[in-house]
């Protein structure tokens, strides 16, 4: 069997580079508001009350159960948080 090499572990698990693509967004756009909530010392009740969720949600992100959030929740609560989504497209390789 010969081994492969991807560009992430999304290009390797995900069976069409669209998914893959669709996981690596998501994956990032989690990790920022992740690190945002911990860099503000926020608990997951203030950053629920903040974000405009229920804090099993925040739990939810915290904990990174991305097969529960979408793009567009994520842009949402990262723009509740007073953060702004920019957006980078680039030539596939």
């Amino acid at each position: 069997m010969a081994e492969q090499q991807f560009a992430s572990v999304w290009d390797a698990i995900e069976d069409t580079p669209a998914a893959a693509e669709n996981m690596k967004l998501r994956s990032a756009l989690m990790m920022a508001l992740e690190q945002h909530i911990r860099a503000q010392g926020w608990t997951q009740t203030e950053a629920a009350r903040l974000l405009g969720v229920t804090q099993p949600r925040v739990s939810d992100l915290m904990r990174g159960k991305i097969d529960l959030f979408g793009i567009d929740t994520l842009v949402n609560m990262l723009t509740a948080a007073g953060l702004r989504v920019e957006l980078h497209v680039a030539q596939a390789a």
